[in-house]
């Protein structure tokens, strides 16, 4: 999938394009209708599937520090677009001036001159331009003036909306089984592998710990099955048993950490290596334990289970 961080990129040979538009926090199932529309609507007219975003999200820019932690940063939300089919991907930087342009400026500046928009697809709840004062209805009629068709994919969900907010409630509260069906994959967190205090080794059970940077909304805490995957995601998947937490047993860590033992292995050497952590299920709420050999006996109980909930076999 290309990348493009602004219209400068865009290639000037673009004839057309199918468009759509959204910020896609965690790129749900909701997200994948409106995508998997976009990419086929862009292959019966054989133009590319464009999918227009922003960084930062636009949450951030306009209440800045009472925003909740994204569900996913740009990396993988950057590869979640391209798993769906989208051919590529338009990275406004989110401003101020930007939220300022009303519905007609944004359509005619992005989608018609840059993007030369054949069709746009949009979610039944769209909102753009200034105050959001654009919606479905007004797409469809600028569409109509400036030629291009717009597709309304209708919501998509149960009892209740899938939605970005909704994922993150039910992340938060560590029911990362239950945001997984809203997902449609694994909750992840993206970040570096750093060195801690190294309790988890001298326990017999090494970890990888995430630095504070790291992406992605950070679950409850507790202890989760789970799975490690090397090279930025792209390598191995590597079963793990990961906490969250402060590590109350020693009482000594302030911070919040996410830890995670690829079991059955002692022979990785992952520091400063970006690696992803992707939660399947939530094993047991954080407990102080009195003593390191009751805690050594439940660290081999979550191991046990976690191998359990993912269908591996015992290392």
């Amino acid at each position: 999938m290309q990348v493009w961080h602004g219209i400068e990129q865009i290639p000037d040979g673009l004839s057309g394009s199918v468009v759509t538009i959204g910020n896609f926090d965690g790129v749900h199932r909701g997200h994948r209708a409106v995508l998997t529309a976009t990419a086929e609507r862009a292959r019966s007219l054989g133009v590319p599937a464009v999918a227009l975003t922003f960084d930062p999200h636009p949450a951030q820019v306009h209440r800045p520090g009472t925003t909740p932690p994204l569900l996913t940063g740009l990396t993988d939300r950057l590869a979640l677009l391209a798993e769906v089919g989208i051919d590529a991907t338009l990275v406004l930087h989110y401003t101020l001036d930007l939220a300022a342009l009303t519905p007609e400026e944004f359509v005619t500046g992005y989608l018609r001159d840059a993007l030369r928009a054949r069709a746009v697809v949009v979610g039944h709840d769209a909102r753009f331009g200034r105050g959001n004062s654009g919606d479905q209805h007004t797409m469809a009629a600028l569409g109509q003036e400036h030629g291009f068709a717009v597709d309304v994919v209708a919501d998509v969900g149960a009892d209740r909306r899938w939605s970005s907010s909704w994922a993150r409630e039910l992340v938060e509260s560590g029911d990362v089984a239950a945001a997984e069906t809203i997902l449609g994959r694994p909750h992840r967190m993206r970040g570096v592998v750093v060195r801690g205090q190294a309790r988890g080794r001298d326990l017999g059970f090494p970890t990888a710990n995430l630095a504070p940077s790291a992406t992605g909304t950070i679950p409850a805490d507790g202890v989760y099955a789970g799975w490690l995957r090397r090279h930025a995601g792209a390598g191995e998947r590597l079963p793990a048993a990961v906490s969250v937490g402060t590590n109350p047993t020693f009482g000594d860590i302030a911070e919040r950490i996410v830890e995670a033992h690829v079991i059955g292995r002692s022979d990785l050497h992952l520091y400063d290596e970006e690696v992803v952590v992707e939660f399947v299920e939530r094993l047991r709420a954080t407990v102080r334990y009195e003593g390191v050999e009751a805690l050594v006996a439940q660290m081999r109980l979550d191991v046990a289970d976690a191998l359990a909930v993912l269908g591996e076999s015992a290392v």
